[in-house]
């Protein structure tokens, strides 16, 4: 099934999310390796895909996972939480119309 993760970033965690990114996006990569990831991105502060110095309001991830608490503890365990740049991350069942 598929799950969407979605994340609000903690209020000035441009600099975090710069270290830790490439952490991040590897693990993103190993999902879509596996075929599992349907779309992933951050969400920039202000109305520009290069947000600069505004950075960004948090992320959201669509993928696939066998079950709610296996999505739970993927996200759980990514490199932002671990870095303080997620203030809070949401896990939901998603279904694909289109």
């Amino acid at each position: 099934m598929l799950y969407v993760i979605y994340a609000e970033d903690n209020a000035d965690s441009l600099e975090k999310r710069t270290a830790v990114r490439p952490a991040h996006l590897a693990r993103l990569q190993m999902l879509q390796d596996e075929g599992r990831l349907i779309v992933a991105g951050p969400m920039p502060a202000v109305d520009s895909n290069d947000p600069g110095a505004a950075g960004f309001t948090g992320s959201t991830i669509i993928a696939e996972f066998p079950s709610l608490e296996a999505a739970q503890a993927w996200a759980e365990d990514d490199p932002y939480i671990a870095a303080g740049v997620y203030k809070q991350v949401s896990v939901k069942p998603f279904r694909r119309t289109f």
